[in-house]
């Protein structure tokens, strides 16, 4: 690829870690059409600034950095109501479907405009700060939501962003949390970053365990984290009346709606895409330990492996969390 051209508000970035996303790897199979060839991906992304075009006052070659996934314009209406990840003229880093078409960030370098770009604190390494993106993904969505202490709050799917909306939670003073996710290992995971129950749900109805959890009544919130009909009706089936779910998922385009349970409970639905404004506060809380991302990384290994690894992910059941690539 040639070097990426540089604009005057553009800044170049040698990017040092790069995260391969679920997203990416159902890209690299063909089956949600957002990713069509040629198209370099990668989103999750940090490193350090090599050049700046002419008009970029606020950055020096060396800073280490990282960037928003969405590329957003900053005058349309969406971005002047702070809705940066809803931007009429939005574009996504390694992303092309028929809306936009940007590359991304599993190489040597990437052009960023400087509005999507933020300081790293010195001790930061890159591999974590890789991961900002994703917790950035979790603060939007529980920020959307807006549960309670005291609330009862479920989450299908403990994945990357499942297991790390259950640490904002946490962060936030949630004190029961339950977490709904067929893989082993991953519940473990939920438990130790504060969920109060785990379930299995392939040992029964996913609905019935959480009414059992919560006398009957169901959870107050419910983040839905996979993106399938199944897991959808589960969401649906498991909040109380007049409760929320919050559909983070994003797998399936369609998915079936169970609508007079919606219509009947009075159910509260809530989308939540990407993040608006929440870099500052993920860097933040990963810069304090607030959110641990490090037991998240299963892997760091050259870009040159990448395919390999995209091709170990995309096998079922291979274990695998977060891979970091670094060029």
């Amino acid at each position: 690829m040639p070097l990426p051209a540089l604009a005057d508000d553009e800044v170049l970035v040698r990017v040092r870690a790069c995260g391969i996303c679920g997203s990416d790897v159902h890209g690299y199979d063909g089956s949600t059409g957002r990713r069509i060839p040629p198209l370099v991906m990668g989103h999750e992304a940090a490193g350090e600034v090599e050049r700046t075009g002419r008009g970029v006052l606020g950055f020096d070659r060396g800073d280490r950095v990282t960037f928003d996934s969405t590329v957003w314009c900053g005058t349309c209406e969406y971005c002047a109501r702070g809705a940066s990840n809803l931007c009429t003229n939005r574009r996504v880093l390694g992303v092309s479907c028929g809306d936009y078409r940007r590359h991304g960030a599993f190489a040597e370098f990437v052009s960023v405009p400087d509005r999507i770009l933020h300081r790293l604190p010195p001790a930061m390494p890159f591999e974590h700060a890789a991961l900002i993106e994703a917790v950035s993904v979790a603060v939007h969505a529980v920020k959307r939501a807006a549960p309670r202490p005291d609330d009862t709050v479920a989450v299908i799917g403990c994945g990357m962003i499942g297991l790390l909306i259950i640490q904002v939670l946490r962060h936030r003073g949630c004190k029961r949390t339950i977490a709904i996710e067929i893989d082993e290992r991953r519940r473990a995971l939920a438990a130790r970053f504060g969920a109060s129950a785990t379930i299995q749900p392939a040992s029964g109805s996913v609905a019935g365990e959480v009414r059992r959890l919560t006398d009957s009544r169901g959870a107050d919130h419910v983040f839905e984290v996979v993106g399938h009909s199944g897991t959808v009706g589960d969401a649906v089936a498991s909040v109380r009346r007049g409760g929320t779910v919050t559909l983070v998922g994003n797998l399936a385009p369609h998915v079936d709606l169970p609508l007079q349970a919606v219509v009947t409970g009075e159910l509260t639905l809530l989308g939540s895409c990407a993040s608006s404004g929440e870099y500052p506060e993920a860097i933040d809380l990963v810069a304090r330990g607030e959110i641990d991302v490090a037991p998240l990384i299963s892997a760091v290994a050259p870009l040159a492996e990448g395919a390999a690894w995209f091709s170990r992910l995309h096998t079922p059941n291979g274990g695998l969390m977060k891979v970091i690539l670094r060029p």
